[in-house]
């Protein structure tokens, strides 16, 4: 007689099985149900069944059942399961920004929203700390070279839900001519902030470019030019920028009210 099996669902309607991929401590993984990114951390035994604890690149963890086709690698369904008895613990490795490294990521296809900086300074600085970040997110930065126009711009680019626009303006205090500007554009969708400092050199720590402090330069006076000359470097600011910016190396270099900011940003920017 001919047998038949006692599972009478149609094969279409099976789920397909998925790798099973060891969870290596580092590996960068989704989790489906949630859509948390971030790197494996550990692996325990519960009562419940094993757990694995991912970090996300702003270091918040959070753990989570090793389900069945539970989580995502490079956008296909896997299952994970516990690494060999063998292998060692390893932190993931860092991005300059401090955020967890995305080994052979590829840069996002850019998103309709943005990042305006005030000057090419900025931008570059910005590039050197988050690029990598900005990158997987898909978020371009853009710089101004001033912000008197920034109204004009801020209604040209029309920010709306899926175009959210974010904007870093230097020397943004309470009554400056910056904060004043910053309060005719920020909207739900538009969000500009800023860091204290007269210019972005002075967001680098003084001890990073090998100077005891940033000097003072009297009101009235071209700020880099006046730096420039308090040091002792030659007066072309554009090698002295080149100079500071080599000395940028991660987050470290950067002081905490620009770190902040920046961080804030992208936060907005991506929101999904």
């Amino acid at each position: 007689m001919r047998q038949y099996s006692a599972d009478l669902t149609p094969p279409w309607k099976k789920p397909k099985p998925v790798p099973e991929v060891a969870a290596d401590a580092g590996l960068v993984i989704e989790e489906l149900s949630t859509g948390f990114c971030g790197a494996v951390i550990r692996c325990e035994k519960t009562a419940q069944g094993p757990t694995v604890t991912l970090e996300d690149r702003f270091g918040k963890h959070r753990v989570f059942p090793m389900e069945p086709r539970g989580f995502l690698l490079e956008g296909r369904p896997v299952t994970l399961v516990r690494p060999s008895q063998g292998a060692a613990p390893v932190r993931p490795s860092r991005t300059a920004s401090g955020s967890v490294a995305v080994p052979g990521a590829r840069a996002r296809v850019a998103r309709a929203g943005r990042i305006y900086v005030e000057g090419r300074h900025d931008a570059e600085l910005v590039e050197r700390v988050w690029g990598d970040d900005l990158r997987i997110e898909g978020v371009v930065v853009e710089y101004l070279e001033g912000i008197d126009d920034l109204p004009a711009i801020v209604a040209e680019f029309d920010p709306g839900p899926d175009a959210r626009l974010g904007v870093l303006v230097d020397h943004l205090v309470p009554g400056s001519k910056e904060s004043r500007i910053a309060t005719q554009v920020t909207s739900a969708h538009a969000l500009v902030v800023g860091h204290p400092y007269i210019d972005i050199w002075e967001a680098v720590k003084p001890a990073s470019v090998g100077i005891p402090a940033w000097p003072h330069v009297p009101r009235g006076q071209d700020w880099k030019t006046g730096i420039c000359h308090a040091l002792g470097w030659p007066p072309h600011t554009g090698a002295a920028w080149q100079r500071i910016l080599d000395s940028v190396h991660s987050y470290k270099d950067l002081e905490p009210p620009l770190l902040g900011r920046v961080e804030e940003l992208i936060d907005f920017v991506t929101l999904p």
